[in-house]
């Protein structure tokens, strides 16, 4: 029903998406889908919940690590792996503000969120600093959804990524490994 849903979604919008429309995708009554999901805003919770309980992970394991270039490298990692394989979600969260003003409302997400920018900033950040992980921040929902670059896959699409935000933030790329 999820898979439907976020089908759905990336098609009409949430807003476009109706309870009815998403029982006829998978071939049941509207009952059935009200059955598990007593509200459209449940689905859309259900459809982004796996997702953002990844971003909770990537970013608690950046905080356990030692200096701000690790930190930062590690929840880079874990946020452009996230929207790389995320893309159809990415997608519909990018264009539908039906998703995201709800969504970032919340208490939970918004600690969430500056968590995730002083891990990228850096704890006292100056103007170049703010201003880089900002242009990150939009720019890597953008870039995944982006018809211009649709036609890479997802290892070269995620090292184009990563390079580029490096150099945004003046961060090293990790050593590699014998």
């Amino acid at each position: 029903m999820l898979a439907a849903a976020l089908d759905l979604f990336s098609r009409h919008g949430v807003s476009g998406t109706s309870l009815q429309m998403i029982a006829d995708e998978i071939g049941v009554t509207k009952a059935a889908v009200y059955h598990q999901f007593p509200c459209k805003d449940d689905i859309v919770h259900a459809v982004i919940a796996p997702a953002l309980e990844q971003l909770g992970r990537v970013t608690a394991e950046a905080e356990r690590l030692r200096g701000r270039s690790a930190r930062a490298e590690a929840v880079l990692a874990g946020i452009v792996d996230l929207v790389v394989r995320n893309r159809r979600l990415t997608a519909v969260m990018h264009s539908d503000p039906a998703i995201l003003d709800p969504l970032f409302r919340t208490p939970q997400m918004q600690e969430l969120e500056r968590r995730v920018f002083e891990l990228l900033a850096g704890p006292d950040p100056d103007a170049e600093a703010l201003t880089a992980t900002v242009m990150i921040s939009g720019g890597l929902m953008v870039a995944t959804t982006s018809p211009f670059l649709e036609g890479f896959d997802e290892d070269a699409l995620r090292a184009h990524l990563l390079s580029n935000a490096r150099r945004l933030l003046r961060l090293r790329p990790p050593a590699a490994r014998s």
